[in-house]
């Protein structure tokens, strides 16, 4: 792709490094910003610093959040005895969306694995741990997704709760096995959750 100026190919080269963003369809993107007032760019622009700069991670989920505790957490109307885990701030969206799930969430940032490096001590899990032995908390979701390292980290988890009266449960595998949660269908995702099932080590 030729370019006869240097600021156009830096802006496309810019765009094309998000994901699922190709090199046409940034040019697509950055054609489509020049030919807007310059205010709209300039917008655009400040909105995306405003976001990467003023951002928080919810002191309690580990969720997305604009203050210390999230919309969620800081939500009354929540029920507080039930937290869903997931492993990333997107599957918390992907169960906001079936309107099934009322309870609080703990975002653990991933899996448990090895081959990637990634332990225990890496995972948002001693916040959970914590949480847990709160005497609100009555059970634990486990809507991780099905694979070898969700299942790991589910283990790991229920270990170190085992000796809570916290009841420990997983979705239904309504979701198939090695799938990601986050791209699961609205219906399927929210049966899961509201057909999970007591988790057995």
């Amino acid at each position: 792709m030729n370019f006869s100026s240097k600021l156009l190919e830096e802006a496309v080269a810019a765009f094309a490094g998000l994901p699922g963003i190709g090199r046409k369809t940034a040019l697509r993107l950055v054609l489509h910003l020049l030919g807007q007032p310059p205010e709209i760019s300039e917008q655009f622009a400040s909105d995306i610093l405003k976001m990467r700069r003023e951002i928080k991670f919810c002191a309690q989920c580990h969720n997305i959040s604009d203050e210390d505790l999230c919309l969620i957490c800081a939500d009354s109307r929540r029920e507080e005895s039930v937290i869903c885990v997931v492993e990333g701030i997107r599957d918390v969206m992907a169960i906001e969306e079936t309107g099934q799930y009322k309870g609080l969430y703990h975002v653990l940032g991933g899996v448990i694995s090895p081959i990637e490096g990634i332990g225990p001590s890496e995972l948002n899990i001693e916040t959970l741990i914590k949480r847990s032995e709160s005497s609100e908390v009555k059970e634990v979701i486990m809507a991780i997704s099905p694979s070898i390292e969700g299942d790991t980290t589910i283990f790991y988890i229920s270990k170190k709760l085992k000796d809570t009266s916290v009841s420990i449960s997983t979705i239904a595998r309504g979701i198939s096995f090695g799938g990601e949660l986050e791209y699961a269908d609205e219906v399927t995702l929210g049966r899961s959750i509201v057909a999970r099932v007591p988790y057995r080590k």
